[in-house]
């Protein structure tokens, strides 16, 4: 019997779910081959042996609906190992549980950190010779920032969450004849891949945002007053798109005032309102209605506007992840690349984890106008495959059903 584990780390998404259940059922039409174990509360959990027996689980439990569940139904965390050359200690007790439990294969679904993770348990079992334990990193994050895929599984959820949104947002926004400001903060630490999404509410018709910035341009407080003054030359009501993540020419957090003085575990600043700061300081400097919103968890949390391209690449990224792993390799991250053809069409591929882990694709320049306040029909024509296609949800009691593990 093959035994392989599963676990989940770092910030949820409405489609982190869906990789679970591809790998779920590879796992059950070879069930008398292959047993499929999950950790609770990603590698932490691991370290204290907190597993479940999925494959047991599942028997009396609808899997599908994973596919409409958000969030890490296995529980996640934010912890970083220590290197193992200060210190053998957590390496040693992760080998000894997966020995224990006769564990050879471990998929970890998650982000850049998350791939740290993967990366240093791979390195480990190398230095140590350990030949029988295929360790397979499972690409989430709605950053979409990963390195050497297409794009992550999702992001296309939240992109188009997020595009609804802002159609919606400009719905209220013009219904009064005065002159206003809205200021809708996306997240995005390190890559503004979000917030470039705001671009598409203009599909249907819509003005969409007037000012998109992204993180990825240095930004000048004095400078956006001049857009905004531009922009009130052609319309009253003015929404403007900005990443939680905007720096000035010096690299500064835009929001350095609201910053709170700490950091993660992975030594990444934890930001704070950049869309208050912003309202704060137009309304000190423009004399008109002006407030912000931050979108936050709704935008990673909302799988009843999910994608439906996105949670069918996210089952099939988890499918292909098994399939790289029972094919013994090893220290590598399942991949999704888009084809060039006129039609979008993608294959799945894998990369070595080192070329991703502690890394950041950000948006490339010809994604964004030389004056930095908007982007180009590239990004356009990048994001609008990512959020086509509409689930068909279960119900119950005039709600979305979710499933829970514990």
């Amino acid at each position: 019997m093959k035994n392989v584990l599963v676990a989940q780390s770092g910030g949820p998404t409405a489609a982190i779910n869906a990789s679970i259940f591809g790998i779920l059922e590879e796992v059950l039409k070879n069930e008398q081959e292959i047993n499929l174990f999950g950790a609770k509360y990603g590698v932490k959990g691991l370290l204290k042996e907190d597993i479940l027996n999925l494959s047991q689980l599942f028997k009396n439990k609808q899997k599908e609906l994973l596919l409409q569940t958000p969030g890490c139904v296995l529980g996640s965390c934010r912890y970083k190992l220590k290197d193992f050359n200060e210190s053998e200690e957590e390496y040693e007790q992760l080998l000894k549980i997966l020995r224990k439990n006769n564990i050879n294969y471990f998929l970890y679904i998650g982000g850049n950190d998350s791939m740290d993770t993967v990366l240093k348990i791979y390195e480990y079992f190398k230095k140590k010779n350990i030949n029988d334990i295929f360790v397979v990193g499972v690409p989430k994050t709605i950053d979409n920032d990963l390195l050497e895929t297409d794009h992550c599984p999702g992001f296309g959820s939240c992109a188009k969450y997020i595009a609804q949104t802002f159609a919606e947002i400009e719905r209220d926004c013009f219904v009064y004849d005065i002159n206003s400001i809205t200021i809708v903060e996306t997240m995005g630490r390190d890559a503004g891949w979000l917030t470039a999404a705001s671009c598409l509410s203009r599909l249907n018709g819509m003005k969409g945002p007037s000012l998109i910035y992204c993180c990825e341009t240095a930004f000048s407080l004095n400078s956006f007053l001049k857009d905004i003054e531009e922009a009130f030359k052609e319309k009253k009501q003015l929404l403007i798109a900005v990443s939680e993540g905007l720096k000035n020419e010096k690299g500064e957090l835009i929001s350095k005032e609201a910053k709170y003085n700490k950091k993660d575990v992975f030594g990444h600043s934890q930001n704070a309102g950049v869309a208050k700061y912003l309202e704060e300081f137009v309304k000190q400097n423009i004399g008109c209605k002006v407030r912000s919103i931050e979108i936050n968890l709704p935008q990673r949390a909302a799988s009843f506007f999910s994608s439906k391209t996105d949670i069918l690449e996210s089952v099939m990224v988890g499918k292909k992840a098994l399939e790289f792993a029972l094919e013994q390799k090893t220290g590598v991250m399942a991949t999704i690349k888009r084809k060039e053809t006129e039609e979008y069409s993608v294959y799945y591929d894998y990369v070595f984890v080192e070329e991703v882990a502690n890394k950041v694709k950000t948006v490339p320049k010809e994604f964004i106008t030389a004056d930095g306040k908007d982007v180009t029909q590239k990004a356009v024509r990048y994001l609008k495959p990512l959020i086509q296609g509409e689930q068909n949800f279960y119900y119950e009691n005039g709600l979305l059903k979710f499933i829970t593990l514990f």
